[in-house]
């Protein structure tokens, strides 16, 4: 089996599970403008192309809606201020970065999650693991655009060769292919096999170690 020296990973539903505060934010968001709520299993299907596109999916008419910009002004501030409430890694994943990082290798993140809270998250997570972290940006493409995990590259210091891309969702299968990466499809996120497939995916793995079999 093939090694690898880079591995990028996707952070919500891939190293973390982030689904509850999400739910949370976007609940409360909803509330304060009097708009219907969603529920736990429709925030999971919402997520996967950034918050913008989760707080379109979940106002009622999406952006097209009056009062759009301020549930999502709304929606920002509260998860700013509450994405540690529950969320947390999934079981093994620190296990598995330490182990990456054992044998000497190079680990980034890139999210379609806000820049910053990509940041605070893997700080606060995984610390010295992670080595570049990647967030949503004005002036970079959100995935699944390559940007964000080219610049990954660039700031590691690595080409694509002996690089791999590991997420949970058909927007990540896109992104490695869009970057020239094999990819790997986690079944521990918010996406199942069968979706998975339909999209494209064909590396499945069910827990965080086997990734070290990489």
């Amino acid at each position: 089996m093939r090694e690898y020296d880079t591995y990028i990973f996707d952070l919500d539903g891939t190293l973390l599970n982030t689904l509850g505060d999400l739910a949370a934010s976007v609940n409360y968001a909803l509330h304060r403008y009097s708009m219907p709520e969603h529920t736990l299993e429709d925030i999971r299907w919402f997520v996967g192309n950034g918050v913008k596109k989760l707080m379109e999916r979940s106002v009622p008419d999406g952006m097209a809606n009056p009062r759009f910009e301020e549930v999502f002004k709304t929606f920002r501030e509260h998860y700013m201020e509450h994405s540690l409430d529950t969320t947390k890694p999934y079981p093994g994943i620190p296990d598995m970065l330490n182990g990456l990082k054992c044998r000497g290798k190079k680990i980034a993140v890139v999210s379609n999650k806000f820049y910053t809270a990509t940041q605070e998250l893997c700080r606060h997570f995984f610390g010295d693991y992670v080595d570049v972290a990647i967030g949503e940006r004005e002036n970079i493409r959100r995935k699944p655009a390559p940007d964000t995990v080219i610049e990954a590259m660039r700031l590691l210091g690595v080409s694509s060769d002996n690089a791999v891309y590991i997420g949970d969702s058909d927007v990540d299968v896109a992104t490695a292919a869009n970057s020239g990466l094999p990819c790997i499809s986690v079944l521990w996120g918010f996406r199942d096999r069968a979706f998975l497939e339909e999209h494209g995916a064909s590396v499945f793995i069910s827990e965080p170690c086997e990734i070290l079999m990489f």
